[in-house]
């Protein structure tokens, strides 16, 4: 079974398997997020013989989605040659629920100077599998292959992959399909308990300087609460190669 089932150019269905984990009957909105950064990708390559790489990916996320069909419409804001920003929009029933404004740019060899100053992590074969279900309810993570190291409260290293497709029979590039995990960073170190607050993220913006490779999503997360209800949780984000880039989620933080 897949995340998505594509019904024509701008429609998709939700599956079981995209349950949310603050409220089941909604939708988790990791594999949105995959969705919209594939929809750009298929839009650069329907437009130009020469499609750009995404590079920033900035998502605003409007309100809840139910598990329905949902529509998705790209738009070009600032078209250029080597250079793009392009706006992927979600929304259900004419109600937009997640804003996606994406810088794509033209790949340029730089192998003879690419390198970084991003600590490696531990494999995933060093650290125990992480049940997620039991902090968190629904399809999606019940979906997932995962394995954790907990350092400390709101610090973690987490592994994360899927056996299951993020569209129905539709090939996916390896970034969209990691992009489809990484809001999954702000369940794996929480600070404090669900059943002590709810810590929903408004935005996720996440910035790449590698595609990734294989089919495991590291991420090093770090979460922090500030005393007026607003929090961040920050990952660097890994394959078995290395760090790819880093992922940033805004809370907002309600305690109950």
């Amino acid at each position: 079974m897949a995340y998505f089932r594509r019904l024509d150019a701008r429609h998709f269905t939700p599956t079981e398997l995209v349950g949310g984990a603050w409220n089941v009957t909604e939708q988790h909105v990791a594999p949105a997020i995959g969705l919209l950064a594939h929809a750009i990708e298929v839009d650069a390559k329907a437009r130009r013989p020469d499609p750009l790489q995404l590079g920033r990916l900035s998502y605003d996320i409007l309100g809840t989605i139910p598990l329905d069909t949902v529509e998705i419409d790209v738009t070009v804001i600032r078209p250029g040659r080597t250079i793009e920003l392009v706006e992927a929009r979600l929304s259900h029933g004419g109600r937009p629920a997640i804003l996606l404004r994406a810088w794509l740019a033209q790949a340029y060899d730089s192998s003879a100077i690419a390198g970084g100053g991003f600590d490696p992590v531990p494999g995933p074969e060093t650290m125990a599998p992480w049940d997620g279900t039991g902090e968190w309810p629904g399809g999606f993570i019940a979906s997932i292959d995962a394995r954790r190291q907990p350092i400390a409260p709101g610090r973690a290293i987490g592994w994360i992959r899927t056996p299951h497709a993020l569209i129905e029979d539709e090939a996916v590039s390896p970034l969209a399909r990691a992009m489809g995990l990484v809001d999954t960073a702000n369940g794996l170190a929480p600070l404090v308990s669900t059943a002590d607050a709810a810590f929903p993220n408004l935005d996720l913006t996440a910035h790449i300087f590698r595609a990734p490779v294989g089919e495991w999503l590291g991420c090093d997360v770090t979460v922090s609460f500030g005393a007026d209800g607003i929090g961040l949780t920050h990952s660097i984000l890994h394959d078995r190669d290395g760090a790819i880039g880093t992922v940033s989620q805004w809370l907002t933080i309600r305690p109950r």
